[in-house]
């Protein structure tokens, strides 16, 4: 029974996720069969304008364009709806896009920010805003969220992700798609959803991006597609295919991916486009040898819509008359674009309401910024429970990052108004006014090589009782086509961190970057560490609030910090060897004797020089509180197949701060019938513990969260014994065992 309930609520919860989105199938296909080839073909063909032109009302009043990007001029878009509802043979809209990423004007943290909440709700915030934002300009499509599994800190792309993990990636890519669509599609406050890049975008060869990926079908269907299947069940309208190609496929010409996987296994029913020029770029991959094979190839695979590379429009109608792309096909993509027009609402209501009032930068908006960036924040280091500071300290503010309000949005903004922004050197002069400072940014922007201000800097720590220094990354340094070989501290900013901290006095290291940094050599020269993906908008507010006790840290690394960067990859959740390393210290370099005899040094599996372990490990975090965890029980410790298992844990706060605590619940499968990682999370809750309270948390499994792609490639639990932890990261927690039988 309890299995039939389970399945039941699966069900249902997917039902919800299409709900808001309406059967419009009667009417789709009455406007269908009134379309011309050349019509359905506009349908399936975006352009980028950034302002109309003759050229461009004439060609949507042809019906020769579905969709566009980059207007966001409400008047400008009212122009072209016009054209296309009023002007046209059909009167079908144009679903109008942009790249609203991490927040439109008001800028909430990048992506990778906000899964450092670990907080579902803060990022479903996160994209309401976004997505109310966006419809008072007309805009009603995104290209978010992005759902690509990184582990690799050099892809400057990781920024826009949600991490290493895919069961963390989905649940808050669900949430995303949620707050950006809302409960009903059609809303003027909802857009559609467009998650991406499908498949494998992350996983790029050095880090380097557009590059190829070889991801073999176990762990595409384990780790790679899992979010991208959580987000469909909640609903996404769209979603967008990858630049890569994998293993020889480029994903734009993946017929395995979009028909099988997305159409038939998940039973997808909104509509695919490609990435920029993605298309086109078949050729260079060598996989198309013209822009008619390109059509061709993408066509046949399911591509429903192109963006920006024009071989649809010039080659699709030959293609369908010589019968190289079936009728049947171009139909079916159509259908799929007209779909989510209709689930818009936009043929009933495509036009912007300019006389409405505008919510952008509204009190609300910046209010739920601030809480995302204040639960994004990560304390890595608090030596000597330095933080949080008194408010009667003198502090010297140092750094290019306390007041770079354009860097300090992150990557991917194109809307956001720096002069909105409220720098930590701002939030001192406005809502903190009270704490005595002293300011000398010593370097210009991160890059800045010049050491010419360094003794001033110095001279400012020893003038204050401690040192706030804000180091990290401009926003142009990560994010699309912005990889790096090396991730430590740019430019000269770890020599100010060293000189700093010669003035003898203590140092609060604040970073702002858009990955995970190699800041292994810097952490000696700080006695607290404040890590913020770019905290967006209201980033200097909410580092002042945790600075100073208004807020408690709470946020936990959703990838892995590496000690340098010849570890990577290396991610938490990976397979063992046969070989592994001891859980103990392994050997190093030093130990090594002079002409030593050659030996295999101990037969397991890490570097000698960095030896096993990384910086710091998944869902890694401090807070100003101290969290004790006891008491892991489980319901049973044998389930049977179809069977459900509770895991009971105690948390108390033994501190004398209240604090919340990101409590995560990991498992192993010990033997499976292929290779099972170390480690998976399985769920997490953010638990709220005033001083000194205990409270008792409950995470539920079922033996269907245990299954698995096997040997055969079927998704299903295998009998046998598993570990449990129940922690406050992926390297510590409470331990027992359970099986299924």
């Amino acid at each position: 029974m309890k299995l039939k309930l389970i399945g039941i609520a699966c069900l249902l919860s997917v039902a919800a996720g299409y709900a808001q989105q309406g059967n419009y199938e009667k009417e789709i296909n009455a406007l269908l069969s009134k379309m011309t080839l050349e019509e359905k073909i506009g349908q399936m063909n975006q352009l980028s304008y950034f302002e109309t032109s003759d050229q461009l009302l004439t060609q949507i009043k042809k019906g020769e364009i579905g969709s566009l990007l980059n207007i966001i001029d409400p008047v400008e878009v009212n122009k072209v709806q016009k054209a296309a509802l009023e002007n046209s043979r059909l009167g079908i809209p144009l679903i109008i896009g942009r790249d609203v990423i991490h927040g439109l004007k008001t800028v909430f943290p990048i992506p990778l920010g906000q899964a450092a909440s670990f907080d579902p709700q803060v990022v479903e915030a996160g994209a309401r805003v976004a997505a109310t934002e966006s419809r008072e300009l007309g805009i009603n499509w995104t290209f978010a969220p992005m759902l690509d599994i990184s582990r690799d800190g050099r892809w400057g792309r990781i920024a826009e992700s949600l991490g290493e993990d895919p069961y963390l990636a989905g649940q808050l890519g669900a949430a995303m798609v949620k707050g950006f669509q809302g409960n009903d599609l059609s809303s003027p406050t909802s857009i559609a959803a467009c998650v991406k890049h499908f498949i494998g975008y992350g996983a790029a060869e050095g880090g380097r991006d557009y590059n190829s990926t070889n991801i073999p079908p176990h762990l595409l269907h384990n780790v790679y597609l899992v979010p991208f299947k959580k987000a469909i069940d909640a609903g996404a309208a769209t979603l967008m295919t990858s630049f890569n190609d994998n293993d020889g496929i480029p994903a734009s010409g993946n017929d395995y991916l979009l028909k099988d996987v997305l159409r038939k296994e998940w039973k997808f029913d909104g509509f695919v486009v490609s990435d920029w020029a993605s298309m086109a770029e078949m050729i260079p991959h060598g996989y198309a040898k013209d822009g008619k094979d390109v059509a061709r190839i993408s066509a046949n695979a399911g591509l429903d819509m192109e963006m920006v590379s024009g071989t649809y429009p010039k080659y699709l109608k030959e293609l369908v008359q010589s019968g190289q792309v079936s009728i049947a096909d171009i139909d079916n993509s159509v259908r799929n674009i007209l779909r989510v027009k209709f689930r818009l609402g936009l043929f009933k209501n495509p036009y912007v309401d300019t006389s409405k009032a505008s919510t952008i930068y509204s009190q609300s908006h910046l209010e739920e910024a601030r809480k995302a960036a204040v639960e994004s924040a990560i304390l890595l280091k608090n030596e000597g429970s330095l933080l949080p500071l008194k408010a009667n300290l003198k502090v010297a503010v140092i750094g290019p990052l306390a007041d770079a309000p354009h860097d300090q949005m992150g990557t991917w903004v194109f809307d956001g108004d720096k002069a909105h922004t409220v720098t930590p050197l701002k939030a001192l002069q406005t809502e903190f006014k009270n704490i005595s400072y002293v300011y000398e940014p010593a370097l210009s922007y991160s890059r800045d090589k010049s050491t010419a201000n360094f003794e001033k800097a110095k001279q400012a720590a020893a003038s204050a009782d401690v040192a706030i220094v804000f180091l990290g990354e401009e926003s142009i340094l990560s994010g699309e086509a912005h990889s790096l070989s090396n991730i430590n501290l740019i430019g000269v900013q770890s020599d100010l961190l060293r000189e700093v901290k010669s003035a003898g006095k203590p140092v609060v290291l604040v970073v702002m970057a858009g990955r995970p940094l190699t800041i292994e050599r810097d952490l000696p020269y700080a006695d607290a560490v404040l890590f913020n993906f770019h905290p967006g908008t209201m980033g200097g507010p909410a580092i002042f609030d945790l600075i100073y006790g208004k807020a408690n840290p709470s946020g936990k690394l959703p990838a892995t910090f590496v000690r340098e960067v010849g570890q990577i990859p290396m991610y938490y959740n990976h397979n063992n060897t046969g070989r592994p390393a001891p859980d103990g210290n392994v050997m190093t370099l030093d130990q090594i004797p002079v002409e030593a005899g050659q030996t295999s040094l101990g037969n397991t599996s890490f570097y000698l020089d960095s030896g096993k372990n990384p910086l710091f490990p998944f869902g890694y975090g401090l807070s100003y509180s101290k969290f004790e965890y006891s008491g892991l029980a489980l319901s049973s410790n044998s389930i049977p197949m179809g069977g459900m298992l509770t895991a009971r844990v105690s948390i108390k706060n033994t501190s004398s701060v209240d604090g919340v605590e990101v409590a995560q619940l990991y498992i192993r499968d010990l033997v499976g019938s292929i290779a099972r990682p170390v480690k998976e999370l399985k769920g997490f809750q953010r638990v709220a513990l005033k001083a000194g309270e205990s409270k008792t948390i409950e995470f539920t499994l079922t033996t269907d969260d245990l299954a698995f792609f096997g040997r055969d490639m079927q998704r299903k639990a295998e009998a046998g014994d598993f570990k449990l932890w129940i922690g406050t990261s992926s390297a510590e927690g409470l331990e027992t065992e359970f099986s299924i039988k």
